[in-house]
This record gives C-alpha cells, sequence and structure tokens, in this order.
C-alpha cells in the first residue's frame, strides 16, 4: 500500500496528492519531484506506480519477488537500487534482515519496503526538517535512506560483537552448546557480510550519477561509503574471530577426549596388573616358586597392590589422572 505521497519543491512538501494520477499532474505543473512511499505492495498497486512512472518492468520484477542481493541497476533514465536492511533482537540474539528498494529517475523518488526495519517515515521527517538538502532533489532522498540503512547496521555490528565476546567465555566454560551457537553466529555473519559487501560497489556506481551533483551532496554520499567499508571491515574480521573459535572449541574437544583416553588407560593398566599376577599364580603348574610357600598367598596379594600403587603414583605424576 502507499503510506506517503508528496511532492516536494524547493526542498518543502507542496503537496500531498491522493492518487498517482494527481501526483503526475502536480509534478508536472509544480516541476518538483515526487517521493512515493510503498509498503509490501501488491502486484496491482506497484503496476499502478509502474505505468504512471515508466519504471523498468525488469526492476519491478524484482522489487515484487523480492530475496534481492544488494545492488544498483541503470535502467535509462531510471536507476534500481536494492538495500538488505538490518536490525539486531536483543531477546532472541539474532539479526533480522529486510529489503527495501528505491526507483530513482530525475524527478521522482519511490520506495518499496518489504520490513519494518528501516523506518523510511523517520527518514523522510528528517529530510524535511532540512529543506536545504531536499532541494537536491531525488538523489538527496536517496542520501538520507542509504544513510540510515548503513547507520542501523551499527548496533547489529555491537551486537554480534557481544554475542562473540560471550561465545569466547563459553569456549572455556565446558559449554557443551557453543559449537551450535558458533555455527548459528557464522550463517547470520555470512548473512550480514552478502548485506553490506555490495553496497561498497552501489555507493561506488553512484559516483556517475552524481556528476554535476552539489559538492557537499558527494560529501554525504562519500561520507556513507566510507561508514560502509567501516562495517565491512568490522564482519570480515567476525568471520575469522569464529573460525577461530570453532578451531579452539575442536581442540579444547581434542585435549578432553585425550584426558579421558589416558585416565581410561590408566586404571586399564592398573587393573592389568594384579589380573597378570593372578593369572600366573592360577596356571595350576605342580612346580612353580611359592606355590607351596606358607607365604605364597599374602605375597601375591602384596605384589598386586605394590604394583597397583606404583603405576598409580606414575600416572598422577604425569597427570594422567
Amino acid at each position: 500500500m502507499i503510506v506517503d505521497n508528496a511532492v516536494y519543491v524547493e526542498g518543502r512538501r507542496t503537496a500531498d496528492p491522493e492518487s498517482l494520477d494527481e501526483t503526475f499532474e502536480v509534478l508536472r505543473a509544480r516541476h518538483g519531484f515526487a517521493w512515493i512511499g510503498l509498503y509490501r505492495p501488491s502486484p496491482e498497486e506497484l503496476d499502478a506506480v509502474t505505468r504512471e512512472f515508466d519504471l523498468p518492468a525488469l526492476a519491478v520484477e524484482d522489487a515484487l519477488a523480492g530475496h534481492q542481493r544488494a545492488k544498483m541497476e541503470k535502467y535509462g533514465t531510471a536507476t534500481f537500487v536494492a538495500l538488505r536492511p538490518a536490525r539486531y533482537l536483543d531477546a532472541e540474539e539474532r539479526v533480522e534482515f529486510g529489503e527495501v528498494h528505491l526507483f530513482l529517475g530525475a524527478d521522482f523518488l519511490i520506495s518499496v519496503r518489504h520490513a519494518e526495519s528501516p523506518d523510511l517515515a523517520q527518514v523522510r521527517r528528517r529530510m524535511e526538517s532540512d529543506p536545504s538538502l531536499l532541494a537536491k532533489g531525488p538523489l538527496a532522498a536517496l542520501y538520507a535512506v542509504l544513510d540510515q540503512v548503513v547507520d542501523e547496521y551499527f548496533p547489529v555490528v555491537a551486537g554480534v560483537e557481544n554475542d562473540i565476546d560471550e561465545i569466547e567465555d563459553q569456549l572455556f566454560n565446558g559449554d557443551q552448546e557453543v559449537s551450535r551457537r558458533i555455527y548459528e553466529l557464522s550463517r547470520e555473519v555470512m548473512a550480514l557480510q552478502r548485506a553490506v559487501h555490495p553496497l561498497v560497489d552501489v555507493l561506488e556506481n553512484l559516483r556517475d550519477s552524481l556528476n554535476g551533483a552539489d559538492e557537499e551532496l558527494r560529501d554525504d554520499f562519500r561520507d556513507v561509503h566510507d561508514h560502509v567499508l567501516r562495517i565491512t571491515d568490522r564482519v570480515d574480521s567476525f568471520r575469522q574471530l569464529l573460525q577461530n573459535a570453532l578451531m579452539t572449541h575442536a581442540t579444547l574437544v581434542s585435549q578432553d577426549q585425550n584426558n579421558e583416553i589416558k585416565k581410561i588407560s590408566s586404571w586399564a593398566a592398573i587393573l592389568f596388573t594384579p589380573t597378570l599376577v593372578g593369572t600366573i599364580y592360577g596356571m595350576n603348574f605342580e612346580y612353580m616358586p611359592e606355590l607351596h610357600w606358607v607365604l605364597g598367598y599374602p605375597f601375591a596379594m602384596g605384589l598386586m597392590l605394590a604394583l597397583g600403587f606404583a603405576l598409580y603414583t606414575v600416572f598422577k605424576r604425569k597427570g594422567w589422572l
């Protein structure tokens, strides 16, 4: 559905058309630009916008289908931008991804949102409070949306970083569920990489659209580009940290298994010695040393205990028990 539809002239909201036909008429009469916000539109609603603004069919298909990676594509005078916003759900300790599609033209910006985040109404209010920036046209509105999406990545990065810190604590506490959590968090980090990394190319490709644009606006886009580079560096470091955590966990598990094997082997050796002595003295040969000796039985029992105690002492000193 259409959640907001406005025409801006010199950075000020001058009309709130009730229909797309009226938007087009006001746009031609006042020579401003239209900013239309759609939230999970039906094919019929998006088709109506497509007819009025002559949007590229392939881009419209992408906007309807969803599940797009962040990208920018040029179609004649129109530009299509797909973004993957994200937010960190603290209660569930996971990252939720959304999708925003933007159609940019010389006199319009159309946003198609498929998730709760980002709050584009807040973005619009912020831009309307700065008419000098909004007066720079659809590119300024595009900058505002990009800036909001990128800014919302920072809390996500902080949340994931906190999860990694908790995993590092779990590693040395013997938590058996840590491997599952490392795996699940690795998947989220990879999804975050797929959302953020393409934005570098998107912002670099937008430079052509900024030719002749206001110097301040170019600086704003450059600032967003710098933020994206910082985020990609941190997300990449998360991937390496999780790989190291998984290797450390495997090493710790191997050490625990080795310790268990040492304990089992040690007790097996200790139990084997009295069994060996008892087996030798139980062979029932007629002529055996100490067989008819009065102290033969105490001697055999003492030998068993002595050998067992000696092996126990050796293994204890080596840290096997």
